[in-house]
């Protein structure tokens, strides 16, 4: 059994990759491992897109999305041991995994009004390290300066199957329509011009096709331990 480094300071590591990577599986586990926070960054751009749904606004609406950014409050609360998502003070973590949310998320998420409107947020929560951000631009421009980075990719196939895997038990989902909106979220998440999906030039590249959450956590761990 792999021992769980120590560290003589607090550090602050960011888990970046596309969906069906294993970034939530692997930051939870590693989080835990280490006795850091875990932030689920994604979470508050779903957390944002419920918010849009619910006041029918466009998704390229900028003056509307920018006074909603204003409006709403989004905070993650402990329940249980697992962290919830709140939008003004009502919990939301199921819904935020609707595909329907998936999407709607990937779409504001591109609108640099609501990027700058969570950054603050993002940033604030960094401030006292010993924490483990999980998303999509967490490296390249939340936290340029995060003690470790990571990047965490893996075969499309393996991505596909693995949501699936995740989503098939709860809703009535095929697997074709997984495939499409991963293909459509992957363009819209590499292509957009407000922080595009990219690692940092600094970032460790991990391809977790072939390996276990716990495999990618060991590994991480020793990278960890080099920078601590």
């Amino acid at each position: 059994m792999t021992s769980t480094p120590s560290f003589e300071k607090d550090l602050l590591i960011t888990i970046d990759g596309p969906a069906g990577a294993g970034k939530t599986t692997v930051s939870r586990m590693l989080a835990a491992r280490l006795g850091y926070t875990y932030v689920d960054t994604g979470a508050l751009y779903r957390g944002v897109a419920v918010a849009v749904q619910r006041a029918g606004i466009a998704p390229d609406d900028d003056a509307a999305l920018e006074k909603l950014g204003r409006e709403i409050e989004l905070r993650f609360k402990i329940f249980d041991d697992q962290p919830r998502l709140l939008l003004n003070n009502v919990d939301i973590t199921d819904e935020i995994r609707d595909p329907e949310i998936t999407m709607l998320a990937s779409a504001v998420s591109a609108r640099p009004v609501v990027r700058s409107c969570l950054l603050g947020l993002q940033r604030a929560l960094g401030r006292r390290k010993a924490a483990v951000f999980e998303g999509r631009d967490m490296g390249t421009v939340v936290f340029p300066d995060a003690d470790v980075k990571f990047y965490l990719d893996a075969d499309p196939k393996a991505r596909v199957q693995r949501r699936y895997n995740e989503l098939a038990p709860q809703k009535n989902i095929a697997l074709a329509d997984i495939e499409k909106d991963m293909c459509q979220r992957d363009r819209n998440d590499s292509n957009r011009q407000a922080a595009p999906l990219k690692p940092a030039p600094d970032a460790i590249f991990v391809d977790s096709t072939h390996m276990s959450a716990e495999q990618v956590v060991a590994s991480m761990e020793q990278h960890i331990a080099r920078a601590g």
